[in-house]
C-alpha cells in the first residue's frame, strides 16, 4: 500500500560494491536464469489468453468485473496482487532494515478496516449491483455527486496508482538492468496493458493468483537462505537490537510513534480499502457475496505474510550487511549475495509479476471509472456491451501513454526524497474519501450538499495542505508540521465535523431514501465468513500480544 524509494545514489570505490552487485545483475545471468525467465513468460502468456479468449465472452459479458465469476481465492490474491505494488519488496526490506517490524503494522492493522469492508461496505455494494464507487454514490445523492466522485477517481487512479506505482517498477528496473527509465516503463506498462486491454479483471485476477504463489516462493527461498546464513531464528534475535521486535513503539519515536499509526493510519486504510476502485473491484466481480467476503478475509491472512517475506528480509540484511549506506539496497543486496547462479532469473520474474499486478489492475480501474461514470452516464447512455468494451479498451491505451508520460516528468525531478513523498500521498489524498463513504453507510441524515462540499473543497483543501507540507513549507525545514499521519487525521476529523453541520443546518436538505430492493438484496454474512474473520482476528491479537515487550 505505501510506495516508498528514495533517490538514487552514486557512489564510489568500497562503499559502491553493493551498487555494482544490483547493477550487473544482467551480466551474471546464466542460460537456466533465462530459460525461467522466458518460461514465465510463456505460461503468463498462456494463462492471459486462456482467461481472456477460451469459453468466448457471452453477449453480455463485461470487460471490467469479470462477469461475476471470481471465488474467493482469486479475490484474495487480486487484492493482495494490487496491494504489493512494484516497490514492496525494496520498501519493507528497506524499513525491515532501518527500524525492524514497526512497518508491518500497515499490513496486519489493516485486518479491521478489512473486516469493515467485508461486513459492512461489501453487502450494499452487491446488494446496490454498482460497477464502481461513484455509481455507488451517484445512486444516492445524483448524477453531480457521481460525476465529481468520478473525475477524482480517476485522477486518484491515474497518479497515486498507475504513474507513482509505474515509476516505483521503472526505477527498479532500470536499477537492476541498467536500461534508459523510458525504456523500462514504456515496456512494463505495455506488457501490464495487454492484459488489460483484451481480457480485462478476469484475466488480472488470473495472472494475479499464479505471480502471487511465485512471489512467496521467491522470498520466502531468500529468507531461509538468509536464516541458515545467520544460524536460526534464535541467533538474529540475538543479533539485532530488542527494540525490532516491537510492534508499537513510544510516542516520542520520530518515524513510527504509536498514536500517529493508531489514529492517522485509519484515516487512509479506509480509503483504500473500502472505497478505492482498484482494490474494491475484486470483491464486485465475485461470484456471491460469501465467495466476496471469504477473499477479502483472505487477504487479511496472506498479509500476515508481510513480516517473513518483505520486512523479515531486511532485517536479516541488518545483520549479514550492517555498513550498508542505502537501506532501500537492502533486498537485492540479499539477492545478489544469497542466491546461488540461475536463480537471478526468479528475481526478474517476481519483479515482473508484481508490475504486471500493479499496473493491470489499476489500468482496469481506470477504464472501468472512464467507462461506467464518465461515458455511458455522460456521453453515450446508450451505448451497447460491444461499444462499453471498446471504449475500455481505448481509455487503458490512454492510460498507458498518459502514465509513461508521467513517470518521465517525475523522472526529471531533481533532489526529491520519494520516500516521505510516497507514504504520504494517500493520507493527503483519503480524508474526502473516507468521510463521505463513513456518512453515506454510517449516518442517515447525510445530505448531498455535504458530500458534494466535501468531494470538492474538501478535496482541495486536504490536498493543498498535503502541496504545502512537502513543497512549499517542507517538513525537513519547519518543524511546526505534526507526523503526517497526524496531519491526515486532523485533515479528516475537521471535514467530518463540517460535513455533519452542513448536512444538520440544510433547509431543504436531499438525502438517500433507501431503495426497498437494493435493501432487500443485502445479504446476511455465511456462517463460514464470521468462523474466517473470528479466526483471523484471534490470530492478529495474539501477534500484537507477542511482538511487544521485547
Amino acid at each position: 500500500m505505501f510506495l516508498l524509494l528514495s533517490k538514487e545514489k552514486s557512489t564510489s570505490g568500497k562503499d559502491s560494491t553493493n551498487q555494482i552487485k544490483m547493477n550487473n545483475i544482467v551480466e551474471r545471468l546464466t542460460s537456466l536464469d533465462y530459460l525461467i525467465v522466458v518460461a514465465y513468460l510463456i505460461i503468463l502468456v498462456i494463462i492471459g489468453y486462456r482467461a481472456s479468449f477460451s469459453k468466448k465472452n457471452s453477449e453480455d459479458e463485461t470487460l471490467f468485473l469479470a462477469n461475476k465469476s471470481l471465488g474467493w481465492s482469486s479475490i484474495g490474491f487480486n487484492m493482495w496482487g494490487t496491494n504489493v505494488g512494484p516497490s514492496m519488496l525494496l520498501a519493507f526490506a528497506s524499513i525491515g532494515y532501518s527500524t525492524g517490524i514497526v512497518a508491518v503494522n500497515f499490513d496486519w492493522y489493516a485486518f479491521i478496516f478489512l473486516f469493515l469492508l467485508a461486513i459492512v461496505f461489501a453487502p450494499k455494494y452487491l446488494a446496490a449491483k454498482v460497477s464502481t464507487m461513484p455509481e455507488f454514490m451517484g445512486n444516492r445523492y445524483g448524477d453531480s455527486t457521481q460525476n465529481i466522485l468520478a473525475w477524482y477517481a480517476l485522477v486518484k487512479i491515474l497518479i497515486s496508482w498507475l504513474s507513482l506505482g509505474l515509476f516505483a517498477g521503472g526505477f527498479l528496473v532500470r536499477q537492476i538492468l541498467g536500461i534508459p527509465m523510458w525504456q523500462s516503463v514504456t515496456v512494463l506498462v505495455a506488457f501490464a496493458g495487454l492484459f488489460t486491454f483484451f481480457g480485462g479483471l478476469k484475466a488480472i485476477a488470473k495472472v494475479n493468483v499464479f505471480q502471487m504463489i511465485l512471489l512467496i516462493a521467491v522470498s520466502l527461498s531468500l529468507m531461509l537462505l538468509g536464516l541458515n546464513k545467520v544460524g536460526g531464528i534464535s541467533a538474529l534475535y540475538a543479533k539485532t537490537p530488542h527494540h525490532f521486535w516491537n510492534l508499537i513503539q513510544p510516542a516520542s519515536d520520530p518515524k513510527y510513534p504509536w498514536y500517529a499509526i493508531l489514529l492517522g493510519y485509519p484515516v487512509a486504510a479506509v480509503a483504500f480499502f473500502c472505497t478505492d476502485q482498484s482494490m474494491v473491484q475484486s470483491v464486485l466481480g465475485a461470484k456471491n457475496l460469501k465467495q466476496g467476503q471469504l477473499g477479502v478475509s483472505f487477504i487479511g491472512w496472506l498479509k500476515i505474510l508481510s513480516l517473513p517475506l518483505f520486512i523479515g528480509t531486511g532485517i536479516l540484511c541488518y545483520v549479514l550487511f550492517p555498513n550498508l549506506k542505502d537501506p532501500n539496497e537492502a533486498y537485492m543486496t540479499m539477492v545478489t549475495s544469497l542466491f546461488p547462479p540461475g536463480m537471478n532469473g526468479l528475481v526478474i520474474v517476481v519483479l515482473i509479476a508484481v508490475l504486471v499486478g500493479t499496473i493491470g489492475s489499476s489500468l482496469n480501474s481506470l477504464s472501468t471509472v472512464f467507462t461506467m461514470d464518465i461515458y455511458v452516464k455522460k456521453i453515450n447512455p446508450q451505448a451497447s456491451n460491444k461499444q462499453i468494451i471498446r471504449i475500455g479498451r481505448w481509455a487503458v491505451v490512454a492510460g498507458c501513454i498518459f502514465a509513461v508520460i508521467v513517470v518521465l516528468a517525475i523522472d526529471n525531478i531533481k533532489g526529491l526524497n520519494l520516500f516521505d513523498v510516497f507514504q504520504s500521498v494517500l493520507g493527503f489524498i483519503a480524508p474526502p474519501l473516507s468521510v463521505v463513504f463513513l456518512l453515506t453507510v454510517f449516518w442517515k441524515k447525510t445530505t448531498r450538499k455535504a458530500v458534494n462540499f466535501t468531494l470538492s473543497v474538501g478535496s482541495i483543501l486536504s490536498l493543498g495542505v498535503g502541496v504545502t507540507y512537502l513543497w512549499i513549507l517542507p517538513s525537513s525545514e519547519y518543524t511546526f508540521w505534526p507526523h503526517y499521519l497526524m496531519l491526515s487525521f486532523y485533515i479528516f476529523a475537521g471535514l467530518l465535523a463540517i460535513a455533519m453541520l452542513i448536512s444538520l443546518l440544510d433547509r431543504s436538505p436531499s438525502i438517500y431514501t433507501i431503495n426497498e430492493e437494493h435493501q432487500s438484496n443485502i445479504e446476511k454474512p455465511d456462517k463460514m465468513v464470521w468462523v474466517s474473520w473470528a479466526a483471523l482476528a484471534v490470530v492478529m491479537i495474539g501477534l500484537y500480544i507477542f511482538f511487544n515487550g521485547h
